[in-house]
């Protein structure tokens, strides 16, 4: 395999003329650029990336970091991601943290020891205090989860002015027991959610029922049936839910149907997300649709913004309700 001291011998020129052309430099004269190419032609000379990458101090790879793989809600950001580092000339490496700071910790060592360039991170449990070390000297935005105040862009949707129209949309088609599947609160999307639940029941005059706010370990289809298990055993039984992930909203209709009870006859049911999954359920689920695909877009060309050391914005992407059959009024 011929290397690059070849292709400079068979051009005549230096080393150093070789690489300029190969990084598309316009100080070579077009006379000795055709030469070089011609030489490179002839021994079908590739350029080592990593040779190249090395010299330029660059990876050329985004770290995504997501909690897990088995929430479906990523995919499509991801694919967002995907496809705008590609445009771009960079690829993607797809980090599991499971939300554990010691695999966190891992991921972090790579952009600590320049394997990657940036991170794009969509885990609400990280550590804060480590994340705001590492964004003084690395390039990090925030997408969909984010923390407030430390200095790290996201993008992101309002997620307290979403749950407040989906829960608006229940009490208007005559709801007023009106239950809150959310997770643990000490994530800020969680926080956000339940606030535009209260602002909505507030907003109406229906006072809050502590009883009725559900809150689960992690947003699977299992945890949502569990909840649903709570909420049918109330005395004063709700008769409507709003789930704060559609994987939880599809686990309370199973729920729902397991009891004989009829959706939305019985009890209506809303998400959040609009996963694909919510399309195919029986009946078709009520949900927030965020841009996920966009969130990935966005969140892609804020990150090489900022590796090539632009300033870069937060930025809130629109929501939109979706009314499927289970909450149709």
């Amino acid at each position: 395999m011929a290397n690059i001291q070849q292709v400079a011998k068979q051009a005549g020129v230096s080393v150093a003329t070789v690489s300029r052309v190969l990084n598309g430099q316009n100080t070579v004269s077009s006379k000795t650029r055709i030469k070089v190419e011609e030489a490179i032609k002839k021994f079908n000379y590739e350029p080592s990336m990593l040779g190249r990458n090395l010299r330029n101090s660059e990876s050329r790879i985004l770290l995504i970091l997501i909690p897990t793989i088995s929430n479906p809600y990523y995919l499509e950001i991801i694919k967002g991601i995907e496809n705008t580092a590609i445009s771009q000339n960079y690829n993607i490496l797809l980090c599991e943290t499971d939300s554990n700071p010691e695999r966190e910790n891992i991921y972090f060592d790579l952009i600590r020891k320049k394997m990657a360039d940036g991170i794009i991170l969509m885990d609400p449990a990280v550590n804060v205090e480590t994340l705001k070390k590492l964004a003084v000297n690395y390039a990090i935005i925030q997408c969909s989860e984010y923390e407030e105040g430390i200095g790290i862009p996201y993008v992101t949707i309002d997620n307290e002015e979403a749950s407040y129209r989906a829960v608006k949309h229940l009490i208007k088609i005559g709801h007023k027991k009106i239950a809150l599947m959310n997770s643990d609160e000490k994530f800020l999307y969680a926080r956000q959610r339940k606030m535009g639940y209260q602002r909505a029941l507030k907003e109406h005059c229906i006072s809050l029922n502590n009883e009725y706010i559900i809150h689960t370990q992690h947003l699977g289809f299992e945890y949502g049936q569990q909840a649903m298990k709570k909420i049918l055993n109330l005395q004063d039984r709700p008769t409507a839910v709003f789930a704060v992930s559609d994987l939880l909203a599809i686990g309370a209709l199973k729920e729902i149907n397991t009891n004989g009870l009829h959706v939305p006859n019985d009890i209506a049911v809303v998400g959040f997300d609009k996963i694909d999954f919510s399309n195919m359920t029986n009946p078709t689920l009520t949900t927030i649709a965020q841009p996920m695909y966009k969130l990935g877009t966005t969140a892609a060309r804020m990150l090489i913004d900022k590796i090539k050391g632009k300033e870069v914005e937060s930025i809130l992407l629109d929501h939109e309700l979706v009314i499927r059959e289970s909450s149709s009024g």
